[in-house]
């Protein structure tokens, strides 16, 4: 699977955790304005798999942004969906600005990770497609600078199943479940093949995520009315990262409910 999603680059996003009873409601309710995401896998109740390494400094500034609560924070990561050594990594910055989400991605070889991940600058040639566009090849380039500006590096993998659903085209709106969350240690490798100390936060439900580009659609808007969903906020690095015991001692008393 290639995985070429349509990314949304500027979004909207709110999360819920919900009891696993509601998922079933919440999806009919759902199907009556979305589709399953092209990635879905009928064979795997309509799920596919999840991996990101996400970086971050010695400090873990960017987790502690997020514990803290800042507005205006980003993390770095380093998605992928499957472990062969063909498929592409997506190098991505995912900044919140107040209520909007903001994303920049570069579709690279997976060849050239241990490179980056190492300090290397980027090169053109890294990235999978040799037409992609000055806008990807910046992405990469602002990744590294803020991975040097931080001293960056792998503090953890994030792993979970996702269940999908997206407008038909445009991708404008998309509604997600992610499940099984855990953690796994970064090792100095690009490896996650070797999952020994792998964590699971206790999140208490399923996560729900709706996003969209404009408007809150008011199909959603009676979506949490009906269900009576509670917005809350549900960091899946922070949280892997605290149960990790990777976080200095005096954040926790910060984590905002999460348990780990």
């Amino acid at each position: 699977m290639p995985y070429a999603h349509r990314l949304q680059s500027s979004r909207f996003e709110l999360k819920y955790v919900i009891h696993p009873s509601l998922v079933r409601p919440v999806r009919e309710f759902t199907l009556s304005y979305l589709e399953p995401d092209e990635h879905a896998d009928p064979k795997d109740n309509w799920e596919y798999p999840v991996h990101s390494l996400y970086l971050d400094s010695p400090t873990l500034a960017l987790a502690r942004a997020t514990i803290q609560g800042h507005k205006n924070r980003f993390k770095l990561r380093i998605r992928f969906y499957d472990h062969k050594p063909e498929s592409p990594v997506f190098f991505e910055i995912k900044r919140r600005v107040s209520d909007v989400i903001l994303k920049r991605r570069a579709n690279v070889k997976r060849s050239a990770l241990p490179g980056l991940l190492a300090g290397e600058l980027p090169r053109r040639e890294y990235l999978t497609k040799a037409d992609a566009d000055d806008g990807e090849f910046g992405a990469l380039q602002q990744f590294c600078s803020l991975r040097d500006m931080l001293r960056a590096d792998g503090q953890a993998y994030v792993s979970y199943k996702r269940e999908a659903y997206v407008t038909p085209n445009d991708n404008s709106v998309r509604l997600t479940f992610d499940r099984k969350i855990s953690g796994t240690p970064y090792r100095g490798t690009f490896d996650l093949n070797n999952t020994h100390g792998a964590v699971y936060p206790r999140v208490n439900g399923t996560v729900l995520e709706l996003k969209f580009t404009d408007r809150f659609p008011n199909w959603m808007r009676q979506l949490v009315e009906v269900f009576d969903l509670e917005r809350r906020s549900m960091a899946k690095y922070v949280a892997c990262v605290l149960k990790l015991g990777n976080t200095p001692a005096h954040l926790l008393a910060h984590t905002q409910g999460i348990r780990l």
